[in-house]
């Protein structure tokens, strides 16, 4: 291998082109072989990009340095190599020197533009097509990035030179050269996109924070193209049918994203955005009219590429963006018909069959833009193309849309014709679901796909969503439609969606039969919603009457719902999972209407009570269900609860139940506490029949509520079922909430709110690396990234100095869990000619591999003596004409001479970076909590200001000072669980969760209780809070982490506003409390004869009350010191060997919970009554 690098490297120092382009051939062979191939590339460097060469080789060369990496004085090289090339005669060298300025790092760019703004607009009016391309290709992927953005939001000079380019690219869209015309409608397409997904600045590596600065210059550039394309729309569309068809898809975006912009008017917010008031004025709005003529333009130029085009891709592209356009005020459900027609012929003709997903994703998104017959003829088609999509989330999307739609399609239709309109057949949801296939599927016990239970689950969810009040829509768009038909529908009546809720509930009935191996989430879904039926109708009372004053709507639509009750009672004997048997026995028993059943039938098995009975008896006696299938314990309870309230409601089903809960309680299959139960049950039952006017101790009302579907958690259900039944519950969730309550994108925020948007970050404040009497003062700041798990370091460097510094290096080294991108030890950055007092700006990108502390380290190594070498040696009597000499002399680098190494403080991450917010009901996180094996506890203490009452959490107006240690616990990365704050003391118990960058869940509780200080003679009214803090993990090496140094992590939580305090000295300072405590109690009880009438009835009442008693009225009389000091008298010296002084305090601190939530309570009855 050696021998062959080393023939490599002859070859290229030859100044035979062919050899050079050979060797450069092999070269990037061995790189795409994996092979280390740098020493190379620094040859190619030296050889061909800093010496004159041929464009082949050039390009060649570039191309190798894009596969391997340099260090900086090779970029240095490299940088000076593409100077010189700019202005070189051959286009074609100038041409391959611009294409690798995408490449070059983001922290030379900014000087390497500044050098070269006026090669790159001779590059721009150069009569060579191919030099043309390349510049419009380069310049379109560099400017539309962060880093450019940010590097013109500091730079005035640059940011105009950026803004005449894109002038220029978009001018090139109408060159006439093909290839430069497409490549700048590339670029234009590029630079709306990166506006809307910032996708592009993702890919670079980037991590820039939005300021309100960047936000303009891009909005600035954004509205001068969509302007420009609005303006010459007409020619750029000639322009582009002129292109080669294989190029006129990449014309399409750009002309769209433009002409929507302008027609939906979000163009004059963009431009509000850019804050350029000069530009705004000066644009002349457009009528409606005008605005509605360009889109029907462009829709007229990009129809009969739908009907004639051989491309799928093509096809696919037209389709989509004419679906964009439908959208607009104005649009025509025929644009989006013919689109979505186009589409789904190439789903037929099995082509572009890679992007399956992609098709189905578009028509089912957009099928609110069709008119309603068109929906209608579609849906059943969609549901089989959705039932064969292979990746579940795709499948989830579509559903979610589809049972949307449904819905909307049902309500729109029924509202139709209550206003007088012609009903149309096929909109009622049985009818869209009546497709053979799917039938079948609902229809059958077994199924080997999990399709039926997405379907059933996911119309069930849209429902609930339905019965929730409708987002406000502030912007027109895709949403506003669906949201308009739904609010025509539901005419904003608050039970109308109760309507395609009971066909829903119709339509899925067969699936309490169905067999899912254990799974049982459709199934609760359709329970819970059937159960909120029954309690809305009130199904309990019977059928309303009109003399009632129930509509005849209510009054179908409540029989309905007794005939789907009775068929659920039926069917109860072939419900074929045993887990679903009680709950379905339950839905039914709680809202069955028993005063209608006929008395004449008592006897007959086919009645629906004594077939609820018969069941009852069935799970009870249910003695060989494995644990697997069946939750026994949980199935008897609610069985029991059934018969109790059942027993209540009606004299004949009480006798019955009484004698099978005799039967239950003498058998061996009871358990004690079924056998405890049942004999209360007995008793209620017995009183219920002997008083029927006072029946209220066994039936409580119906409360519409379904017990069964909340044991959320994995880690109590070890089988598959449970565990899959989670899955699926999460997929149908993320694609509801997705469809009904999407997160708006950052744009639209900004567009919605304006710039006092919160996206607008607040850049990080900056730390000091450096000390006070350094050469060079470095400060800097970090930001994170955690979908990427990177963290960008932004170095901000001042040369202090009297003097012009060459060259200065910074080297960054890394410890913990950070590394390099690029795997390299360390990263160098090279400043040259540091003015007195001029900031030089450059940043370092670095990957978290896991969860552990982690630092960067910067070390400065400036050159005084760089650039005093020994280049003149060499000039004198060489002769000029030797290119060996000539090479040399270009290769020449001036002495660096001996550096000075300046070491600053290590910048450490904070741990809280590693964590984001993981946001959870406190239910789940206290059910989470004791599963959660590691754990780490430790104390803080902080003073806050305030005395007396004020001092306690119960002031009444403006915050309570006693939190102020943990206030910058607020911008930390959890999410705030839930909070109890004692309002008689100073105490509280914050729950917080979050989720490390990598998955592992952390909890964490802060219990506090506070104490006034010692000399409040002395007016010093500061009290300390001592916290206890419990951090749970799922993960043993997070607690490991945080255990490490504790004072660490308690200054990256609260920015240094709480001090760790060791376990012996919490005891100590407990001991002393005691003592002193002990001393005063001693000393009152010998002045006691001395105290004041007042104080003599106080302390009458403090003998009289209880201990725990007298401990809260002392309380709120004095403060927590004083407490403990009655603490200690109550109970004598006799407890003090049975009571530590920690727990009395924590039994005092639990009657303050209790007393406060008796006052609450006691609050709450008074505002009721």
């Amino acid at each position: 291998m050696d021998i062959l690098f080393a023939q490599i490297q002859a070859d290229l120092r030859s100044s035979d082109a062919l050899r050079q382009s050979g060797a450069l051939l092999q070269a990037l062979q061995q790189s795409a072989a994996g092979r280390d191939i740098s020493v190379i590339a620094k040859s190619a460097v030296e050889e061909i990009v800093a010496s004159p060469a041929s464009a082949v080789c050039k390009k060649l060369a570039f191309d190798l340095i894009r596969s391997t990496r340099l260090t900086a004085d090779l970029w240095d090289t490299v940088c000076t190599g593409v100077l010189t090339d700019l202005d070189f005669p051959d286009p074609d060298v100038s041409a391959a020197a611009v294409s690798i300025l995408a490449a070059i790092p983001s922290y030379r760019l900014p000087k390497l533009i500044a050098d070269t703004k006026k090669e790159i607009n001779n590059c721009f009016d150069s009569p060579s097509d191919n030099l043309r391309f390349a510049i419009t290709e380069t310049m379109g992927c560099i400017l539309a990035r962060d880093d450019l953005v940010t590097l013109c939001e500091n730079n005035v000079n640059l940011l105009d030179k950026v803004s005449g380019w894109w002038g220029r690219i978009g001018q090139n869209m109408l060159d006439g050269s093909d290839a430069v015309s497409k490549v700048a409608f590339e670029s234009v397409g590029r630079l709306f996109q990166e506006f809307d997904t910032k996708r592009m600045s993702r890919l670079a590596g980037d991590k820039l924070i939005d300021s309100e600065n960047s936000l303009a210059i891009r909005s600035n550039w954004v509205s001068s193209m969509v302007d420009f394309v609005w303006k010459k729309r007409s020619a750029l569309m000639a322009r582009s049918l002129v292109l080669p068809v294989e190029s006129f898809r990449a014309t399409v975006f750009p002309i769209v994203y433009a002409v929507k912009a302008v027609a939906s008017g979000s163009v004059e917010v963009i431009r509000k955005l850019s804050k350029s008031s000069g530009s705004s004025n000066a644009t002349i709005v457009d009528s409606n009219a005008e605005r509605f003529v360009g889109v029907s333009d462009v829709v007229t130029h990009l129809v009969p590429f739908l009907a004639s085009s051989l491309d799928p891709a093509l096809i696919f592209e037209v389709g989509i963006d004419m679906l964009y356009l439908a959208d607009v005020p104005g649009g025509k459900p025929e644009w989006a018909s013919q689109s979505i027609i186009a589409i789904l012929t190439l789903w037929d003709r099995q082509e572009f069959a890679s992007a399956r997903e992609s098709i189905v994703r578009a028509v089912v998104t957009n099928l609110h833009l069709l008119d309603l017959h068109m929906q209608v003829s579609l849906f059943k088609r969609l549901l089989l193309m959705v039932r064969n999509l292979r990746a579940e989330s795709d499948r989830m999307h579509a559903l979610a849309c589809i049972c949307r739609t449904a819905l909307c399609v049902d309500l729109f239709a029924k509202e139709s014709v209550r206003r007088g309109q012609k009903p149309l057949a096929g909109t009622d949801i049985a009818s869209l679901f009546e497709d053979a296939r799917i039938k079948d599927d609902l229809n059958s016990v077994t199924s080997k796909t999990l399709f039926r239970e997405e379907l059933v689950a996911s119309l069930v969810e849209s429902c609930f969503q339905l019965s929730l009040p409708l987002p406000e829509q502030k912007n027109s768009g895709m949403e506003s439609r669906v949201i308009g038909a739904l609010a025509y529908g539901t005419g904003y009546g608050a039970l109308n969606w109760t309507e395609p809720a009971l066909e829903v509930v119709e339509v899925c009935r067969p699936c309490v039969k169905w067999d899912c191996d254990g799974r049982t989430y459709a199934i609760d879904c359709y329970l819970k919603l059937l159960v909120r039926l029954c309690h809305i109708y009130d199904t309990r009372g019977g059928v309303k009457r009109v003399k009632d004053g129930a509509s005849q709507d209510q009054i179908l639509n409540e029989t309905r719902l007794q005939n789907l009750q009775r068929e659920l009672v039926k069917g109860l004997r072939e419900v074929n999972t045993p887990r679903i048997c009680a709950r379905v026995i339950w839905a039914i028993s709680e809202h069955i209407d028993l005063e209608g059943l006929d008395p004449l039938l008592a006897d007959d098995p086919e009645d629906p009570l004594n077939i609820i009975i018969l069941n009852i008896h069935k799970v009870l006696f249910d003695i060989d269900s494995s644990s697997d299938s069946t939750n026994r314990l949980l199935d008897v309870q609610a069985v029991l609860l059934c018969a109790q309230r059942l027993g209540s409601r009606n004299s004949r089903a009480g006798q019955i139940l009484t004698k099978e809960l005799e039967e239950f309680r003498s058998s061996s299959v009871a358990d004690s506490v079924n056998k405890h139960q049942c004999r209360m049950i007995l008793q209620r039952l017995k009183y219920a029949s002997s008083h029927p006017e006072r029946r209220w101790p066994g039936v409580t009302e119906a409360r519409g509520d379904y017990p069964f579907s909340h044991h959320k958690l994995t880690v109590q259900f070890y089988e598959v079922a449970a565990a899959q039944d989670r899955k699926l519950e999460g997929l149908v969730h993320n694609a509801i909430l997705e469809l009904w309550r999407p997160e708006p994108s950052e744009l639209t925020l900004l567009l919605t709110k304006g710039v006092e948007s919160t996206l607008l970050k607040v850049p990080p404040t900056a730390t000091t690396l450096t000390g006070s009497s350094d050469p060079c003062y470095i400060e800097a700041y970090h930001l994170a990234d955690s979908s990427d798990g990177r963290i960008s370091l932004h170095l901000k460097v001042l040369n202090l100095t009297e003097l012009e510094l060459n060259r200065v290096d910074i080297r960054v080294g890394l410890s913990g869990s950070l590394y390099f991108m690029d795997g390299s030890p360390q990263a160098v950055r090279q400043l040259r000619n540091l003015v007195s007092q001029d900031p030089v700006l450059c940043s370092v990108t670095v990957g978290v591999s896991h969860f552990e502390r982690c630092a960067l380290w910067v070390q400065v190594l400036y050159y005084p003596f760089y650039g005093s070498g020994a280049a003149s040696d060499y000039e004198g009597d060489y002769s000029e004409e030797d290119p060996q000499i000539m090479r040399q002399k270009r290769s020449l680098r001036p002495e660096l001479g001996e550096p000075v190494i300046l070491r600053c403080q290590p910048y450490k991450i904070p741990l809280t970076e590693l964590l984001t917010p993981h946001k959870i009901s406190p239910v789940e996180f206290f059910r989470l909590w004791p599963s959660l094996p590691a754990i780490v506890e430790y104390t803080g203490t902080y003073t806050y200001e305030g005395s007396g009452f004020k001092a306690t959490a119960a002031q009444q107006y403006g915050a309570s000072p006693f939190l102020s240690g943990l206030k910058s616990l607020s911008s930390k990365p959890f999410h705030r669980v839930c909070s109890h704050v004692i309002r008689t003391v100073a105490g509280f118990q914050l729950c917080f969760a979050a989720k490390t960058w990598y998955g592992g869940f952390l909890g964490m509780m802060i219990f506090g209780a506070s104490e006034v200080s010692r000399n409040v003679d002395l007016g010093d009214e500061t009290t300390t809070m001592i916290c206890k803090f419990v951090v749970r993990a799922s993960d043993a090496s997070i607690t490991k982490e945080i255990g490490s140094d504790l004072q660490g992590w308690l200054d990256d939580l609260t920015d240094g506003g709480v001090e760790y305090m060791p376990e012996d000295e919490v005891k100590v300072a407990a001991a002393e409390r005691l003592r002193i405590s002990m001393e005063r109690i001693a000393l009152l009880k010998a002045a006691e004869p001395k105290k004041t009438p007042k104080s003599d009835d106080e302390d009458e009442e403090e003998e009289d009350s209880d201990d725990e008693d007298d401990f809260m009225t002392k309380k709120k009389k004095e403060k927590k010191k004083d407490g403990e000091e009655e603490d200690g008298k109550k109970k004598g010296p006799t407890t003090l060997s049975k009571l530590t002084a920690e727990e009395a305090e924590h039994r005092a601190l639990q009657q303050a919970v209790l007393q406060e939530w008796y006052t609450l309570c006691k609050d709450r009855a008074a505002k009721v009554n």
